[in-house]
Protein backbone atom coordinates (compact mmCIF):
# COMPACT_ATOMS: atom_id res chain seq x y z
CA UNK A 1 0.00 0.00 0.00
CA UNK A 2 1.40 3.41 -0.92
CA UNK A 3 1.28 6.43 1.38
CA UNK A 4 -1.39 7.96 -0.85
CA UNK A 5 -3.54 4.84 -0.63
CA UNK A 6 -3.17 4.76 3.14
CA UNK A 7 -4.18 8.43 3.40
CA UNK A 8 -7.23 7.75 1.21
CA UNK A 9 -8.20 4.81 3.41
CA UNK A 10 -7.83 6.98 6.53
CA UNK A 11 -10.06 9.65 4.98
CA UNK A 12 -12.64 7.03 4.05
CA UNK A 13 -12.64 5.59 7.58
CA UNK A 14 -12.86 9.05 9.16
CA UNK A 15 -15.99 9.65 7.07
CA UNK A 16 -17.58 6.59 8.71
CA UNK A 17 -17.18 7.87 12.27
CA UNK A 18 -20.49 8.39 14.05
CA UNK A 19 -19.33 10.26 17.15
CA UNK A 20 -20.31 7.34 19.39
CA UNK A 21 -17.11 6.20 21.10
CA UNK A 22 -18.19 2.57 21.44
CA UNK A 23 -19.44 2.24 17.86
CA UNK A 24 -16.32 3.96 16.52
CA UNK A 25 -13.73 1.92 18.45
CA UNK A 26 -13.00 -0.54 15.63
CA UNK A 27 -12.81 2.21 13.00
CA UNK A 28 -10.54 4.33 15.21
CA UNK A 29 -8.28 1.31 15.75
CA UNK A 30 -7.96 0.85 11.99
CA UNK A 31 -7.22 4.56 11.55
CA UNK A 32 -4.58 4.38 14.29
CA UNK A 33 -2.88 1.37 12.69
CA UNK A 34 -2.84 3.07 9.28
CA UNK A 35 -1.34 6.24 10.78
CA UNK A 36 1.35 4.12 12.44
CA UNK A 37 2.15 2.57 9.06
CA UNK A 38 2.52 6.06 7.58
CA UNK A 39 4.86 7.16 10.35
CA UNK A 40 6.91 3.95 10.22
CA UNK A 41 6.00 2.52 13.62
CA UNK A 42 4.76 -1.02 14.16
CA UNK A 43 1.02 -1.70 14.34
CA UNK A 44 0.16 -4.31 16.98
CA UNK A 45 -0.89 -6.91 14.40
CA UNK A 46 2.35 -6.71 12.38
CA UNK A 47 5.47 -8.84 12.70
CA UNK A 48 7.89 -6.12 11.60
CA UNK A 49 10.19 -4.65 14.23
CA UNK A 50 9.27 -1.34 15.79
CA UNK A 51 11.27 1.57 14.39
CA UNK A 52 10.44 3.85 17.30
CA UNK A 53 11.54 1.68 20.21
CA UNK A 54 13.85 -0.75 18.45
CA UNK A 55 12.26 -3.83 19.97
Amino acid sequence: MTAEQIEQEISSLEGQLSGDMFKDMEIRDKIHNLKMQLSGTKPMNQTIECVGCGS
